[in-house]
């Protein structure tokens, strides 16, 4: 299991550094792949069921533009973090962990919602996503209904960005995984 877990971590998607296409694909995933599509669709039900914000109202048209809101937030922020990254050579994409435990992979999918890698695929801080995350936030508040642009709700968004990042890496981690065991069934 430790072998093929190292197998998976450092597979030729990382022997080389991210290429600009790489990157472009990267973003694009990230924003309206399946899984981030179904977190969308998840966040955009709960907020419409609460009616935040209260501008869009608690029906499906509302559903629908909050569901747009997230999105045009998620695609600033991934190509903005792709691009920025690109300046210094870091890879975006996620590493799976050559953990065996899942204490460890789990922490592992916390950890790089923080770091990035650079070209030779070494780990460090994640700067194009702390540069990316706020500042696509802050320029969102250009497109954002008036109770969201307040810095409470930027910040929070902020902070949500983060926690974004570390379900996406732990769906990436653990579905693999879960999905392997559902088709042995």
């Amino acid at each position: 299991m430790r072998t093929l877990l190292f197998i998976l971590a450092t597979s030729s998607a990382f022997a080389q550094p991210i290429t600009q296409a790489q990157r472009l694909r990267w973003a694009a995933f990230s924003s309206v792949g399946a899984a981030s599509m179904a977190g969308g669709a998840f966040t955009s039900a709960i907020a419409t069921a609460i009616n935040n914000p209260p501008e869009y109202g608690p029906h499906w048209d509302g559903f629908g533009k909050r569901n747009a809101l997230r999105l045009s937030g998620a695609a600033t922020s991934s190509l903005m973090e792709a691009e920025l990254g690109a300046l210094w050579g870091e890879n975006p994409r996620y590493r799976r962990a050559t953990a065996a435990s899942a204490k460890g992979r789990a922490w592992h999918a916390v950890k790089t919602a923080f770091l990035s890698y650079d070209r030779n695929g070494n780990a460090m801080p994640a700067y194009a996503r702390f540069i990316a995350v706020p500042a696509s936030n802050v320029i969102a508040n250009s497109w954002r209904p008036d109770s969201q642009r307040t810095v409470g709700q930027t910040t929070g968004r902020i902070s949500l960005g983060f926690l974004s990042r570390i379900a996406a890496n732990s769906f990436a981690e653990f579905w693999p995984d879960l999905r392997r065991k559902l088709r042995k069934r």
